[in-house]
């Protein structure tokens, strides 16, 4: 059996990332979605365990002190981690796990792993990225100044990623990240092929 990797995706607030990820785990076999933890409030139709793992402040510095995180940081005035037993259990089952997180947590992930693989996801322009900010409607005039602010730092680290992807057509993007893990998935680092000279042919 392959050993599977982790597929790190990054990119600004409102960038797709989520869209995109979706639809992956419906065309492509193998992905499984680590589910972040989180101390921040929940969105109108976010689900526990699903969406994310919403926990109190205190509850989170406790799993930090146990050093149950493959990463975490904090982000927009809140935690966010991604659990380390899930990920690593998954990884050793041959599975690809998605991890969509921050600039910061890829950087924690690339500093610590050599089975990753980064992918930026970025707007096709920054006005662009307000747009869909704004039509989201979660976020206060506040929150999207900082979420703007934010996003021109994490665009600074494109560099640090194995692959770029500029979200400007949904379908394009989605074709672009399945290229990605296709090709990812016939490495020969990942293959357990074993060729034996027969001694007859």
């Amino acid at each position: 059996m392959k050993r599977g990797f982790l597929l790190v995706v990054s990119g600004p607030s409102g960038v797709g990332k989520g869209t995109v990820l979706h639809d992956l785990m419906n065309t492509q076999k193998n992905l499984v979605y680590s589910v972040s933890a989180t101390t921040r409030n929940k969105r109108e139709g976010e689900i526990d365990g699903i969406s994310y793992f919403f926990i109190d402040k205190n509850d989170f510095e406790k799993m930090i002190e146990n050093d149950e995180f493959l990463e975490y940081a904090h982000v927009h005035n809140n935690y966010y981690g991604t659990p380390k037993h899930f990920v690593e259990k998954k990884i050793e089952e041959g599975k690809i796990v998605i991890l969509e997180i921050d600039v910061q947590g890829a950087m924690n992930i690339k500093r610590n792993t050599d089975n990753g693989v980064f992918v930026f996801l970025a707007p096709p322009s920054l006005k662009e990225l307000k747009n869909r900010i704004v039509k989201r409607g979660t976020e206060s005039v506040e929150d999207i100044k900082i979420r703007m602010n934010n996003a021109i730092g994490e665009l600074k680290y494109i560099d640090e990623y194995d692959y770029l992807v500029v979200n400007d057509h949904l379908n394009s993007a989605i074709n672009s990240v399945n290229e990605i893990i296709n090709a990812e998935k016939h490495k020969v680092s990942r293959s357990n092929y074993n060729f034996k000279e027969e001694s007859e042919i």
